[in-house]
């Protein structure tokens, strides 16, 4: 799966994602490169969403220099000229990270703060949240009690995450790393959401990449952007809406209100949704990070 936008890059190529594509950097590195695909519905669409992944890689970078006292992260560089040579091309300015090597944990690290998604549809039929039992009369998009940690598996190509118990990560990871990775995405995620709050964001809730170098618990891929977190403007929060997201929403909307059955081929985004949709991005990095998104590189 390659962005026809992107160079090829004479390196090694890993792995290709919906969004991100990896090469062999050498002496245990990685490059990560993020491309304005954009994926809904499990389906890759054919347009892009204008500098999408300069915004996934500015927000991820800030947000991996101001978690670095409660952990490390893969992140080594994002300055074009400390990429390896073959990557040192314009097209890749602000959409780039050189990484460490790291061993993925088999799991995906979600942490929870209001109910939603997934975790509501659950709580409204069950009365729980991954099988736990939660108090009576939640409103959808309601706060939780605290926030939870809700760990899923990591599924293979075509397939979909399956959500499991604190006690099934254990019986993956071990006990003791089992807790680390808890501790650890709990605590991003209190101090990532404090800090949202006070910009006028609820980070109802995320998904955290935990790695291991040398034997280190790390955080790796990307971090509290609008890909892997829902961002909702507090002003338009209400319990019992579905509030909208800094996210790919209009892009969700407009396919919501098409016939299509959601499978290959897409239909085509208009011009307005693409924007609407990049400006919605753009819009949440610099509210987030109080920088102008016109600063970080790469961008015209």
């Amino acid at each position: 799966m390659t962005d026809a936008t992107l160079p090829l890059i004479d390196l090694p190529h890993l792995y290709s994602g919906k969004v991100r594509d990896i090469y062999d950097a050498g002496d245990d590195r990685l490059l990560m490169v993020t491309s304005d695909r954009m994926s809904a519905f499990d389906v890759v669409l054919s347009e892009p969403i204008t500098n999408k992944g300069r915004v996934l890689t500015a927000m991820s970078a800030f947000w991996f220099d101001h978690f670095a006292g409660v952990v490390g992260s893969h992140l080594i560089a994002t300055d074009l000229d400390a990429l390896p040579e073959p990557a040192q091309v314009p097209e890749l300015a602000g959409r780039s990270m050189l990484c460490k090597r790291a061993e993925m944990l088999p799991i995906e690290c979600i942490v929870r703060g209001y109910i939603t998604g997934s975790a509501w549809k659950e709580y409204r039929t069950e009365g729980t949240m991954h099988g736990a039992a939660l108090p009576a009369g939640l409103l959808e998009a309601s706060p939780l009690p605290e926030p939870v940690f809700t760990p899923s598996t990591k599924a293979e190509d075509g397939e979909h995450d399956l959500n499991i118990s604190f006690e099934q990560a254990v019986d993956l990871i071990g006990a003791e790393l089992a807790e680390r990775a808890r501790s650890v995405s709990l605590e991003l995620y209190r101090q990532g959401a404090e800090w949202a709050t006070q910009r006028g964001i609820i980070i109802a809730d995320t998904k955290f990449e935990l790695g291991l170098v040398d034997g280190e618990l790390i955080v790796c891929d990307e971090v509290l952007t609008p890909d892997s977190s829902r961002f909702w403007p507090a002003d338009q929060w209400t319990p019992g809406t579905n509030p909208p997201s800094f996210d790919k929403q209009p892009v969700r909307d407009y396919l919501d209100g098409l016939d299509w059955d959601k499978s290959p081929p897409p239909p085509p985004l208009p011009a307005e949704v693409v924007k609407a949709t990049s400006d919605r991005y753009v819009e949440g990095y610099e509210r987030i990070t109080g920088r102008s998104f016109a600063a970080w590189p790469g961008v015209a």
